[in-house]
């Protein structure tokens, strides 16, 4: 055997990507109230955004025993649901449910996402640890240790989508919710720093989703469950580690065979900063519509056109063209002619998501259905609105200091006349208007308990939830029970 294929069959150091979020992880401490007050509110917004999709049948088909009558004592309990399931399918199941209706959190840069997707699989273990610690005589984890994981998961997944386009070649974000959530899990089931190295490898070296499912003209319900599945997976791949699974220290730097040169067009990642508690403290509320996010601020603009068309005593017949001065993301997302086949095609298509709001003066999950969608008014007026980049947009987009999602809407009409344009650079969930943004989203909330629960569980659930102290303190398990109908 010739030295230099000696020397390249030797086991190689961990990649530096994996050691930096397995030190991360089992090291770093979280000193940001900022960030913590910011988790909490992040942790009720998307369970509150489950509870509603448990309206839809066609994510409740989806969750359960994946054997029905299967019971796991001690499991993790589905929040809104009967169901007590071992922390895998937990795992999918509060995953799926937070992310069917494209209603919480949004992280955007580089790479888009929703970073408490990873709630799925974080708050399954901690549920599972804490009522098998209360079984075995000891201590049960406490809703503190579930913000701490969700910061370190939101920060994993923003840092690296900060500088690196995975949509770009092909693969969906949920890539970095599989990564962030097995990172986290391993820590929370106690595993050493060597590992959780071998957990992380082997997330980057699973089979990663392509992004087939939201885009024309294939767009479809996975992308609803997609997170849910990678987040379960996350779960499964840091308890495989926990059994000693052996890792693969070059996943992501192998000639030929790592990520980089497989999946990622030969390009190592790029990071814009190191991992600390960044991304909670600036991460993106859906707050006001349940609609892709590079969309909210355009949605909102067309709240107000609305406003005014109905003072002007203008009717949307009357309209002859809709210019939408945008962000590149935003075009190569949402930017979608042609027809819509399912409710998943119409949340990701700016055009009908300006058009709902300027014809009825509201945009909720359920004028994303057949029934609405048929109203022969929204298809004509979507063909009148075009998209057009602004590349001062789309530089405050990327800007770490800006991180705006702009977006501006021209109305012409027939005879001639045009309205003013209206602007609007920062949604109501973005950290600029959190003052503004706080009371609405807790409203949300109150709004989606309401849902499920009658008042007098409402209200305990409320008395926890709102109180930062209170809420650290409480024991994972007891407050999901909270949740259980």
């Amino acid at each position: 055997m010739s030295e230099s294929v000696a020397a390249s069959a030797r086991r190689p150091k961990p990649d530096q990507v994996l050691v930096d979020i397995a030190d991360y992880v089992a090291s770093y401490d979280i000193g940001s109230e900022l960030a913590y007050d910011t988790a909490r509110n992040c942790l009720i917004d998307t369970l509150g955004c489950g509870l509603e999709a448990l309206e839809y049948p066609a994510c409740t088909k989806l969750l359960g025993p994946v054997v029905p009558g299967t019971v796991v004592p001690n499991g993790a309990k589905v929040p809104g649901t009967q169901f007590q399931l071992d922390p895998v399918k937990a795992a999918f199941d509060i995953g799926a449910a937070i992310r069917w209706l494209d209603f919480n959190d949004t992280w955007l840069a580089a790479e888009w996402g929703h970073p408490s997707d990873n709630l799925g699989g974080i708050l399954a273990t901690a549920d599972w640890l804490s009522r098998n610690n209360v079984a075995a005589g000891r201590r049960p984890l406490t809703m503190k240790a579930v913000l701490t994981a969700m910061i370190k998961a939101h920060e994993i997944q923003g840092c690296i989508a900060l500088e690196n386009s995975f949509n770009k070649v092909g693969l969906d974000h949920v890539v970095l919710v599989k990564v962030a959530t097995t990172a986290v899990v391993a820590q929370m089931l106690g595993l050493g720093r060597e590992e959780i190295i071998n957990a992380v490898s082997l997330a980057w070296v699973d089979g990663q989703a392509l992004r087939t499912y939201r885009h024309a003209p294939n767009t479809g319900s996975r992308k609803s469950w997609a997170a849910g599945d990678a987040t379960s997976r996350g779960v499964r791949l840091a308890l495989m580690a926990a059994k000693g699974e052996m890792g693969y220290p070059s996943a992501l730097t192998a000639r030929t065979w790592g990520f980089y040169d497989v999946s990622f067009k030969g390009r190592a990642f790029a990071f814009q900063r190191p991992y600390g508690s960044y991304v909670m403290e600036n991460v993106l509320f859906k707050i006001s519509y349940p609609a892709e996010f590079h969309s909210q601020t355009a949605v909102e603009a067309a709240m107000t056109l609305h406003g005014q068309l109905a003072k002007a005593g203008r009717r949307v017949e009357e309209i002859s063209a809709i210019t939408i001065r945008t962000h590149e993301a935003c075009i190569r997302i949402i930017d979608k002619q042609g027809p819509l086949d399912n409710p998943a095609d119409r949340d990701h298509c700016i055009q009908y998501m300006v058009a709902v709001p300027l014809i009825f003066g509201r945009l909720t999950a359920a004028d994303y259905e057949d029934a609405v969608a048929a109203d022969p008014r929204i298809d004509t007026l979507r063909a009148k609105i075009v998209c057009v980049e602004d590349p001062q947009f789309t530089a405050d987009y990327h800007d770490p200091d800006k991180r705006s999602i702009a977006n501006a809407l021209t109305v012409e009409f027939d005879d001639g006349t045009v309205l003013p344009e209206v602007v609007v650079e920062y949604p109501i969930g973005h950290r600029r208007r959190r003052e503004e943004g706080i009371p609405l989203l807790e409203a949300k909330f109150r709004t989606n308990l309401a849902r499920r629960f009658p008042a007098r569980q409402q209200r305990a659930i409320l008395d926890v939830s709102l109180d930062q102290g209170r809420f650290e303190a409480t024991q994972v398990h007891e407050y999901v029970d909270l949740y259980v109908i």
